[in-house]
């Protein structure tokens, strides 16, 4: 289970990263296991939107099952379904890096983050760093 105390820590980390690797200001959301907003934070000078793209990568990334990162790969070679599914989830999937499944020490999933205002692997990657940073794990189950 996230807490509020771990999506700050989840979102410190990420502002941390982006901050050492110069990037763009992001804004960052980290969702509990059913998809509820747990936290919020942009950066100075992130764009209004980054909350709506942030969310809809990490409610893609619970809702599929997957890190946007592969569900863009996966998109690839099914553009139609992938497409289908921006409707089906009201918009809430966003097919680019940035949505990162958060696991448990068990491998299972317990919340996601996303992120939005740099290069979508650039997201990814400052998401990964606040995930790491607050003790949690990414990547596929074990």
């Amino acid at each position: 289970m996230i807490t509020l105390g771990h999506a700050q820590a989840i979102i410190a980390g990420a502002i941390a990263h982006a901050q050492n690797a110069a990037l763009k200001p992001l804004g960052i959301v980290v969702l509990d296991a059913g998809g509820q907003l747990l936290a919020f934070a942009r950066q100075d000078g992130a764009s209004f939107g980054r909350f709506a793209i942030a969310q809809a990568k990490a409610h893609g990334a619970l809702a599929m099952g997957d890190d946007t990162a592969v569900l863009a790969e996966r998109a690839k070679g099914n553009p139609v379904f992938f497409g289908s599914l921006v409707g089906v989830f009201d918009g809430g999937l966003a097919l680019s890096p940035g949505g990162v499944l958060v696991r448990n020490g068990d491998g299972a999933i317990i919340g996601a983050v996303g992120a939005s205002g740099d290069t979508g692997p650039n997201d990814a990657d400052a998401v990964r760093a606040g995930i790491a940073a607050a003790g949690f794990a990414t990547g596929a189950a074990a």
